[in-house]
């Protein structure tokens, strides 16, 4: 593999690992979650939760674009 398109690779998943967690914890924020409270509680264990998700989300997403843009350089 190329050193371009494990750049690509590196990035696009870093992308959306983050952007998918900060998602999350947005998601969480808006439902009055906090998860930096003192203690595990429901919400803070719910928003931890939720960033985890997020950011495995976006991960999976990342990787799905790849994986179209990719089927979509190959020649038929």
């Amino acid at each position: 593999m190329s050193a371009q398109k494990l750049l690509l690779e590196g990035l696009s998943d870093a992308i959306g690992f983050v952007g998918g967690a900060v998602a999350g914890y947005w998601i969480g924020q808006l439902l009055g979650w906090n998860i930096f409270s003192a203690g595990y509680n429901n919400a803070s264990i719910g928003a931890i939760l939720l960033v985890g998700l997020g950011g495995g989300g976006g991960l999976h997403l990342a990787r799905f674009w790849r994986a179209k843009s990719k089927k979509n350089d190959t020649p038929t």
